[in-house]
C-alpha cells in the first residue's frame, strides 16, 4: 500500500468541507459567540454556574467557540440565515 492512498480521502473530505459547510457566519457573529462562550466557561470554572446546567454551559460554549473558528452554524442554513460578508 502506497504511503500516499490517504490523499483521495483528504480531497474528498476536504471538497466536502468546501461544498457542504459554506462560510455563513460574518465577525460580529463570531466576536459575539466567542464573547458569550467565555462569559459561559467562566462562570463554569469559577463555581458560579453547577451541576448538570454548568455542564451544558460548557458543552454550549465549545460549540460556541467551535463554530465560530471554522466560520459555520449548521443551524443557519436550515434557517437561511447567513451573516457573512458578500464578496464582490
Amino acid at each position: 500500500m502506497s504511503p500516499f492512498s490517504y490523499i483521495p480521502d483528504a480531497i474528498f473530505v476536504f471538497n466536502l468541507y468546501n461544498n457542504i459547510m459554506k462560510k455563513n457566519m460574518g465577525s460580529t457573529d463570531k466576536v459575539i459567540r466567542l464573547s458569550v462562550a467565555a462569559v459561559l466557561a467562566a462562570l463554569y470554572f469559577t463555581g458560579t454556574v453547577t451541576g448538570t446546567l454548568g455542564i451544558v454551559a460548557l458543552v454550549a460554549a465549545g460549540v460556541f467557540t467551535l463554530t465560530s473558528l471554522v466560520s459555520f452554524c449548521p443551524i443557519y442554513p436550515i434557517l437561511g440565515i447567513n451573516t457573512c460578508a458578500v464578496k464582490k
